[in-house]
């Protein structure tokens, strides 16, 4: 496996126009990205891998973003990795106080205020 410089940002958004979206702004500032579109695909890529960053929607199919933001944040192996929340029908302070992510941005959301979010906390040493 070759190693690379790039900093990995993982997504874990279950609408294919967003996350297609965020995948080619991601992949345009030079970041490797995986896009997850369910939460058991997440969490096989995350025994895999540690990412530098994850975006996670609050609402999947399959679970729930907060839920998954908890249980990285009380895994001692995971709970360093910057989390941003993405949320359309929560407003971020219900979100707020329910997930100790780093950072919360509401959709639809400012494609330059989104990549500025990440490359700040994706080079941030928590």
């Amino acid at each position: 496996m070759e190693t690379t410089d790039k900093k990995c940002v993982y997504v874990l958004e279950d609408n294919s126009n967003i996350a297609d979206i965020i995948e080619f702004l991601l992949v345009e500032e030079l970041y490797e990205v995986k896009v997850c579109k369910n939460v058991n695909t997440f969490w096989k890529e995350m025994r895999e891998h540690t990412p530098d960053m994850i975006v996670l929607d609050v609402i999947l199919p399959d679970g729930n973003g907060l839920d998954i933001c908890t249980k990285l944040k009380r895994d001692v192996r995971t709970h360093h990795i910057p989390v941003m929340m993405m949320s359309a029908n929560n407003h971020l302070s219900k979100v707020k106080s329910k997930c100790e992510a780093e950072s919360y941005i509401n959709k639809p959301f400012d494609l330059n205020d989104f990549m500025q979010r990440v490359d700040y906390y994706s080079h941030v040493a928590l």
